[in-house]
C-alpha cells in the first residue's frame, strides 16, 4: 500500500507573500514619504496629519483597484483559454492526448510511458490535466480578483499605520528623524521576514528594501523642503 508523503516547500507561499509584502512595503514607503515631504515643507502639523490620513485611504483604494483590475484581466484570460481547451477536447480528443503526451516527453518521459500517463490523466480529468500541464493553470495559482484586492488594501493600510501612528504620537520637532528611523527599521524587519518566509537569505532582502526605500524617503523630503513654505 502506498503511503502519502507530504513535503513542505516555501514556493507555495510566493503568491500571497508577494502581494502582502508589496502592499505593506508600499504602505510604509508611500505614507512615510508623503509625511516627510509635507512636514519638510513647514506646513502646520494638522496639515501633515490630514495628508497622512489621505495617503492611507487613497493608497489603499488605489492598491485594491489596481490589483482587482490586473487580476480580473488574468482571470478573463484564464477563462478564455480554458473554454478554448474544452472545445478542442470535444472536437479532437486524440490530438489533445498526443499533445499532452508530447509535453511529458519534453519533461523526460519515454514516449510509451508519456502516452500512457496522458491517457490515464485525461480519463481522470482531461481539462484539469491540460489546464495544469499545457496552460500552467492550477487551483493554487488561479486568479481571484476580489481576494487579491482586499489583501492588497489591507496590507497597504497595515503598512501605512506605522508612520501614521508615529505622526500622531511623536512631537512635531522630532517628527522627521523618528519617521525616517521607524520606516527604515520596519522595512528592514519586513524584508527579513519576507525572505525567511520564502526560504531565501535574509540579508539581501533587508539591504534591498532599506536601500531603495531610503532613496525614496530622501527624494520626497528634498522635494518638500525645496518647494515648501518659506
Amino acid at each position: 500500500m502506498l503511503s502519502k508523503h507530504t513535503e513542505i516547500h516555501q514556493i507555495k507561499n510566493i503568491g500571497w507573500l508577494r502581494a502582502a509584502v508589496l502592499g505593506a512595503n508600499d504602505g510604509i514607503v508611500s505614507t512615510a514619504s508623503l509625511i516627510l515631504g509635507v512636514a519638510a515643507s513647514h506646513v502646520p502639523h494638522e496639515s501633515v496629519v490630514i495628508a497622512g490620513i489621505a495617503g492611507l485611504v487613497s493608497g489603499s483604494m488605489a492598491m485594491a483597484t489596481g490589483e482587482y483590475v490586473s487580476v480580473s484581466s488574468q482571470a478573463d484570460t484564464e477563462k478564455a483559454a480554458l473554454n478554448e481547451e474544452r472545445i478542442e477536447l470535444e472536437t479532437d480528443r486524440t490530438r489533445e492526448e498526443s499533445e499532452l503526451a508530447a509535453i511529458y516527453v519534453e519533461r523526460g518521459l519515454d514516449a510509451p510511458l508519456a502516452q500512457q500517463v496522458a491517457k490515464k490523466l485525461m480519463e481522470h480529468d482531461a481539462i484539469g490535466a491540460h489546464a495544469r500541464d499545457e496552460l500552467g493553470i492550477s487551483k493554487s495559482n488561479s486568479a481571484r480578483p476580489l481576494q487579491a484586492a482586499i489583501a492588497s488594501a489591507l496590507s497597504f493600510a497595515s503598512g501605512s499605520a506605522l508612520p501614521l501612528g508615529l505622526l500622531v504620537l511623536v512631537p512635531e520637532h522630532q517628527l522627521i528623524p523618528v519617521i525616517v528611523c521607524g520606516a527604515l527599521v520596519s522595512l528592514a524587519v519586513l524584508g527579513g521576514m519576507a525572505a525567511r518566509a520564502g526560504g531565501a537569505r535574509m540579508l539581501p532582502g533587508i539591504l534591498r528594501v532599506t536601500f531603495w526605500s531610503a532613496i525614496a524617503l530622501a527624494v520626497t523630503a528634498g522635494v518638500g523642503a525645496l518647494f515648501g513654505v518659506k
